[in-house]
């Protein structure tokens, strides 16, 4: 005597459905999870920079790469990279030509 192939795994035919109704879902499937209720609102920058007994030792762009990226706390983070990598680039370069001075 030979038997069949046996019962097929996966859903019954039909589509899940059976006396008992629809199969349930994964576990907290319809259920709301908590998240964010909005917009995260801006975030705290860096602490003002103090003051100094004389501003020849700041170099104008480094100041504005640091207030790019003091503004940058109240963006979204997928703005803030743009900001960053600019913030890098001008920081990599403003400290290649003080090198070469």
């Amino acid at each position: 005597m030979t038997a069949g192939p046996g019962p097929r795994p996966g859903p019954p035919p039909g589509g899940g459905t059976g006396p008992a109704g629809p199969r349930p879902g994964p576990p907290g499937h319809g259920v709301p999870r908590p998240g964010p209720s909005g917009p995260a609102g801006p975030r705290p920058g860096p602490p003002p920079m103090p003051p100094t007994e004389s501003d020849e030792a700041r170099h104008p762009a480094v100041e504005a790469a640091v207030r790019a990226l003091a503004n940058a706390a109240a963006l979204s983070p997928a703005d803030q990279i743009a900001q960053y990598e600019a913030a890098y680039q001008t920081l990599s370069e403003t400290l290649a030509t003080i090198d070469r001075a």
